[in-house]
């Protein structure tokens, strides 16, 4: 399953900025083994100076954007799932400043984020894998507007080269 198999009609309008980050021939399920690898290797390498820096006040700092990496997963995955399932339900959307400041981020270390990262994605891959291509076609209702299980999963991917992108412009 390639980001190519997508059509317009599968995701709201401003899923397009993530989805637009990814090659044409990413494949779903390689996509979340080789961006683990990659997250990994990216905040590894931050030093460490660096990772409670904020380039303007009312923004995040890198270990906030790690823990919001995570716990977009945790609901995008969550989206996937029950798209997959054939759930019709509405899916809510999440304010995702609400969540920064009850995380904790800034006061976990960086390997503790890295481990949960790591742990959250190793559940996502078992999660694709024990979904068919065809249940991942399936579309539902989140946040208002359309979204497939598979482009649930792909903006997950997609959203963290967003991420990195601008850690790289404006954090490093």
């Amino acid at each position: 399953m390639r980001i190519t198999d997508l059509k317009t009609n599968e995701y709201d309008p401003y899923y397009k900025r993530y989805i637009d980050k990814l090659s044409p021939t990413l494949n779903l399920r390689e996509g979340f083994v080789v961006g683990k690898n990659s997250i990994i290797t990216f905040f590894k390498h931050i030093p460490d100076d660096k990772l409670v820096y904020k380039y303007e006040v009312d923004k995040w700092t890198i270990k906030e954007i790690l823990q919001h990496l995570i716990d977009t997963e945790r609901i995008f995955m969550y989206r996937c799932f029950r798209i997959a399932r054939n759930d019709k339900t509405s899916l809510a959307g999440f304010d995702q400043n609400m969540y920064i400041e009850p995380s904790g981020a800034n006061n976990k270390s960086i390997d503790t984020l890295i481990e949960e990262y790591s742990i959250v994605r190793e559940n996502s891959i078992s999660l694709l894998t024990s979904i068919t291509d065809d249940h991942l076609m399936f579309i539902g209702d989140a946040n208002g507007g359309n979204m497939s299980a598979r482009v649930a999963a792909f903006t997950i991917i997609g959203h963290e080269i967003w991420h990195m992108d601008i850690i790289k412009e404006r954090y490093l």
